[in-house]
Protein backbone atom coordinates (compact mmCIF):
# COMPACT_ATOMS: atom_id res chain seq x y z
CA UNK A 1 0.00 0.00 0.00
CA UNK A 2 1.12 3.23 -0.78
CA UNK A 3 -0.03 4.80 2.82
CA UNK A 4 1.05 3.32 6.50
CA UNK A 5 -2.67 2.05 8.10
CA UNK A 6 -2.63 0.92 11.46
CA UNK A 7 -5.51 -1.46 12.37
CA UNK A 8 -6.93 -1.63 16.09
CA UNK A 9 -8.57 -5.23 17.06
CA UNK A 10 -10.43 -5.77 19.55
CA UNK A 11 -12.18 -9.65 20.79
CA UNK A 12 -12.24 -10.98 24.55
CA UNK A 13 -10.99 -14.32 23.52
CA UNK A 14 -7.32 -14.21 23.87
CA UNK A 15 -6.73 -17.85 21.25
CA UNK A 16 -8.98 -15.46 18.74
CA UNK A 17 -7.36 -12.70 19.04
CA UNK A 18 -4.05 -13.73 18.83
CA UNK A 19 -5.04 -15.87 15.38
CA UNK A 20 -6.71 -12.76 13.94
CA UNK A 21 -3.60 -10.16 15.19
CA UNK A 22 -1.48 -12.51 12.90
CA UNK A 23 -3.01 -12.55 10.18
CA UNK A 24 -3.90 -8.89 10.13
CA UNK A 25 -0.58 -8.03 10.58
CA UNK A 26 0.25 -9.31 7.14
CA UNK A 27 -1.97 -6.21 5.91
CA UNK A 28 -0.72 -3.48 8.57
CA UNK A 29 0.41 -3.21 11.82
CA UNK A 30 -1.92 -4.16 14.41
CA UNK A 31 -2.62 -2.87 18.21
CA UNK A 32 -4.60 -5.38 20.38
CA UNK A 33 -7.75 -4.63 22.84
CA UNK A 34 -9.06 -7.74 25.13
CA UNK A 35 -12.45 -5.38 25.49
CA UNK A 36 -14.02 -2.37 25.16
CA UNK A 37 -13.02 -0.03 27.44
CA UNK A 38 -9.25 -1.20 26.42
CA UNK A 39 -9.97 -0.59 22.69
CA UNK A 40 -11.97 2.62 23.25
CA UNK A 41 -8.94 4.25 25.00
CA UNK A 42 -6.45 3.10 22.49
CA UNK A 43 -8.77 4.25 19.68
CA UNK A 44 -8.32 8.08 21.25
CA UNK A 45 -4.99 7.70 22.09
CA UNK A 46 -3.38 6.14 19.06
CA UNK A 47 -6.53 6.58 15.94
CA UNK A 48 -6.18 3.47 13.99
CA UNK A 49 -6.94 3.55 10.64
CA UNK A 50 -9.39 0.71 11.06
CA UNK A 51 -11.10 -0.98 14.40
CA UNK A 52 -11.80 -4.60 13.79
CA UNK A 53 -14.17 -5.97 16.64
CA UNK A 54 -15.65 -8.63 18.28
CA UNK A 55 -19.44 -7.76 18.79
CA UNK A 56 -20.16 -10.12 22.16
CA UNK A 57 -17.79 -8.81 24.73
CA UNK A 58 -18.93 -8.41 28.45
CA UNK A 59 -19.05 -4.46 30.02
CA UNK A 60 -18.62 -2.21 26.35
CA UNK A 61 -20.38 -4.35 23.31
CA UNK A 62 -18.97 -3.86 20.05
CA UNK A 63 -22.29 -2.10 19.30
CA UNK A 64 -21.40 0.29 22.19
CA UNK A 65 -18.38 0.72 21.22
CA UNK A 66 -19.20 1.88 17.78
CA UNK A 67 -21.35 4.29 18.82
CA UNK A 68 -19.52 5.69 21.71
CA UNK A 69 -16.49 5.84 19.20
CA UNK A 70 -18.83 7.74 16.65
CA UNK A 71 -20.06 10.22 19.32
CA UNK A 72 -16.52 11.45 19.60
CA UNK A 73 -15.72 13.83 17.56
CA UNK A 74 -11.70 13.09 17.41
CA UNK A 75 -12.92 9.48 16.97
CA UNK A 76 -15.75 9.57 15.25
CA UNK A 77 -14.55 8.94 11.48
CA UNK A 78 -12.83 5.66 12.31
CA UNK A 79 -14.46 2.79 9.80
CA UNK A 80 -15.16 -0.09 11.89
CA UNK A 81 -15.70 -4.17 10.91
CA UNK A 82 -17.52 -6.20 13.83
CA UNK A 83 -17.85 -9.45 13.78
CA UNK A 84 -21.07 -11.39 14.85
CA UNK A 85 -23.20 -14.42 14.32
CA UNK A 86 -25.74 -14.40 11.82
CA UNK A 87 -28.62 -13.91 14.77
CA UNK A 88 -27.27 -11.03 16.19
CA UNK A 89 -26.58 -9.23 12.69
CA UNK A 90 -30.17 -10.04 11.74
CA UNK A 91 -31.94 -9.42 15.39
CA UNK A 92 -29.33 -6.77 17.37
CA UNK A 93 -26.97 -4.61 14.25
CA UNK A 94 -29.69 -4.25 11.99
CA UNK A 95 -29.58 -0.35 12.91
CA UNK A 96 -26.27 0.03 12.81
CA UNK A 97 -25.34 -1.53 9.29
CA UNK A 98 -24.72 2.27 7.77
CA UNK A 99 -22.27 3.24 10.71
CA UNK A 100 -19.85 0.26 9.96
CA UNK A 101 -17.47 -0.86 6.65
CA UNK A 102 -18.78 -4.41 7.03
CA UNK A 103 -20.24 -7.16 9.40
CA UNK A 104 -18.32 -10.47 8.65
CA UNK A 105 -20.59 -13.28 10.20
CA UNK A 106 -18.93 -16.20 12.72
CA UNK A 107 -18.30 -18.47 12.29
CA UNK A 108 -15.66 -17.58 9.12
CA UNK A 109 -12.99 -19.31 7.77
CA UNK A 110 -10.24 -16.22 8.43
CA UNK A 111 -8.61 -16.01 4.98
CA UNK A 112 -12.71 -15.07 3.65
CA UNK A 113 -12.61 -12.83 6.60
CA UNK A 114 -8.89 -11.33 5.89
CA UNK A 115 -10.26 -10.66 1.78
CA UNK A 116 -12.71 -8.62 3.21
CA UNK A 117 -10.95 -6.84 6.05
CA UNK A 118 -8.65 -6.14 2.68
CA UNK A 119 -10.91 -4.64 0.70
CA UNK A 120 -12.15 -2.17 3.45
CA UNK A 121 -8.26 -1.13 3.97
CA UNK A 122 -8.20 -0.87 0.44
CA UNK A 123 -10.56 1.76 0.21
CA UNK A 124 -9.05 3.33 3.01
CA UNK A 125 -5.87 3.34 2.08
CA UNK A 126 -7.59 4.82 -1.39
CA UNK A 127 -8.85 7.59 0.23
CA UNK A 128 -6.17 8.41 2.25
CA UNK A 129 -3.73 8.90 -0.65
CA UNK A 130 -6.48 11.61 -1.97
CA UNK A 131 -6.59 13.61 1.18
CA UNK A 132 -2.35 13.66 1.17
CA UNK A 133 -3.03 15.50 -2.45
CA UNK A 134 -5.13 18.00 -1.71
CA UNK A 135 -6.56 20.19 -4.21
CA UNK A 136 -5.65 17.70 -6.78
CA UNK A 137 -8.14 15.72 -8.36
CA UNK A 138 -5.90 13.04 -10.06
CA UNK A 139 -4.03 10.50 -7.91
CA UNK A 140 -1.51 8.71 -9.38
CA UNK A 141 0.24 5.45 -7.96
CA UNK A 142 2.04 1.69 -9.13
CA UNK A 143 0.21 -1.32 -9.90
CA UNK A 144 3.04 -2.40 -6.59
CA UNK A 145 0.90 -0.40 -4.40
CA UNK A 146 -2.59 -1.08 -5.23
CA UNK A 147 -3.36 -3.86 -7.87
CA UNK A 148 -6.39 -3.60 -10.33
CA UNK A 149 -8.81 -6.31 -8.56
CA UNK A 150 -7.92 -4.40 -5.10
CA UNK A 151 -8.47 -0.48 -7.27
CA UNK A 152 -11.94 -1.51 -8.79
CA UNK A 153 -13.59 -3.15 -5.57
CA UNK A 154 -11.93 -0.14 -3.68
CA UNK A 155 -13.41 2.43 -5.65
CA UNK A 156 -16.61 0.19 -5.66
CA UNK A 157 -17.07 0.25 -2.58
CA UNK A 158 -16.78 4.17 -2.24
CA UNK A 159 -18.94 4.51 -4.73
CA UNK A 160 -17.04 6.57 -6.46
CA UNK A 161 -17.62 8.60 -9.77
CA UNK A 162 -14.32 9.22 -11.84
CA UNK A 163 -11.78 8.19 -15.25
CA UNK A 164 -9.25 5.07 -13.93
CA UNK A 165 -6.26 4.89 -16.21
CA UNK A 166 -4.06 1.86 -16.34
CA UNK A 167 -1.31 1.64 -17.89
CA UNK A 168 1.43 -1.04 -18.67
CA UNK A 169 4.38 -1.64 -20.47
CA UNK A 170 2.95 0.58 -23.53
CA UNK A 171 -0.80 -0.70 -22.96
CA UNK A 172 -3.74 1.37 -21.84
CA UNK A 173 -6.93 0.64 -20.49
CA UNK A 174 -9.66 3.40 -19.33
CA UNK A 175 -12.24 2.39 -16.91
CA UNK A 176 -14.83 4.53 -16.15
CA UNK A 177 -16.68 4.87 -13.03
CA UNK A 178 -20.41 5.98 -12.01
CA UNK A 179 -20.77 5.44 -8.30
CA UNK A 180 -18.92 2.66 -7.92
CA UNK A 181 -19.91 0.95 -10.75
CA UNK A 182 -17.75 0.66 -14.25
CA UNK A 183 -19.76 1.72 -17.11
CA UNK A 184 -17.40 2.16 -19.94
CA UNK A 185 -14.03 0.80 -20.82
CA UNK A 186 -11.60 0.45 -23.49
CA UNK A 187 -8.80 -0.92 -24.19
CA UNK A 188 -7.40 -0.27 -27.66
CA UNK A 189 -10.40 -1.56 -30.20
CA UNK A 190 -12.06 -3.65 -27.57
CA UNK A 191 -14.74 -2.11 -25.62
CA UNK A 192 -16.99 -3.21 -22.89
CA UNK A 193 -16.92 -5.97 -20.87
CA UNK A 194 -13.55 -7.71 -22.53
CA UNK A 195 -11.26 -4.91 -21.47
CA UNK A 196 -11.75 -5.24 -18.29
CA UNK A 197 -11.08 -8.74 -18.43
CA UNK A 198 -7.81 -8.00 -20.18
CA UNK A 199 -6.36 -6.16 -17.28
CA UNK A 200 -7.33 -7.66 -14.18
CA UNK A 201 -4.50 -9.58 -14.02
CA UNK A 202 -2.19 -6.70 -14.26
CA UNK A 203 0.55 -6.28 -11.92
CA UNK A 204 2.97 -4.51 -12.80
CA UNK A 205 2.71 -0.66 -14.27
CA UNK A 206 0.93 2.75 -13.27
CA UNK A 207 -2.59 4.21 -12.12
CA UNK A 208 -4.04 7.17 -12.60
CA UNK A 209 -7.42 8.03 -11.01
CA UNK A 210 -9.21 11.87 -12.11
CA UNK A 211 -12.13 12.21 -9.65
CA UNK A 212 -13.71 14.80 -12.19
CA UNK A 213 -13.53 12.40 -14.97
CA UNK A 214 -16.34 10.52 -16.48
CA UNK A 215 -18.06 8.98 -19.67
CA UNK A 216 -21.77 9.14 -20.81
CA UNK A 217 -21.38 5.61 -22.53
CA UNK A 218 -22.34 2.22 -21.30
CA UNK A 219 -20.41 -0.61 -22.62
CA UNK A 220 -19.95 -3.05 -19.85
CA UNK A 221 -23.01 -5.39 -19.48
CA UNK A 222 -22.39 -5.99 -15.57
CA UNK A 223 -22.22 -4.72 -12.36
CA UNK A 224 -18.27 -3.85 -11.10
CA UNK A 225 -18.69 -7.11 -8.92
CA UNK A 226 -19.99 -8.96 -11.60
CA UNK A 227 -17.11 -8.49 -13.97
CA UNK A 228 -14.64 -8.86 -11.52
CA UNK A 229 -16.39 -12.84 -10.60
CA UNK A 230 -16.65 -13.65 -14.52
CA UNK A 231 -12.92 -12.11 -14.93
CA UNK A 232 -11.48 -14.27 -12.29
CA UNK A 233 -13.91 -17.39 -13.69
CA UNK A 234 -12.39 -17.31 -17.08
CA UNK A 235 -9.08 -16.27 -15.72
CA UNK A 236 -9.62 -19.85 -13.35
CA UNK A 237 -11.11 -21.78 -17.03
CA UNK A 238 -8.05 -20.55 -19.03
CA UNK A 239 -5.45 -21.98 -16.43
CA UNK A 240 -6.95 -25.44 -16.61
CA UNK A 241 -7.07 -25.70 -20.08
CA UNK A 242 -3.76 -24.67 -20.27
CA UNK A 243 -2.89 -27.37 -17.70
CA UNK A 244 -4.32 -30.37 -19.48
Amino acid sequence: MAVTLKILLVDDNPMVLNLLRRELAELAPVTTAADGADALLKAVNEMPDLIVSDFQMPGLDGRQLVETIRQRPTTSNIPFVLMATRTDISEKLRGIQGAVEDLVEKPFFVKDAMARVKRVLDKIALEKMAREAPGETVLRGTLAQMNVIDLLQSLEMGRKTCALTIANNGDQCELYFSEGQINHAAYGSVRGDDAVYKVLTWTVGNFQIDFDGHSSEQTTTKTTQGLLMEGLRLLDEANRDGES
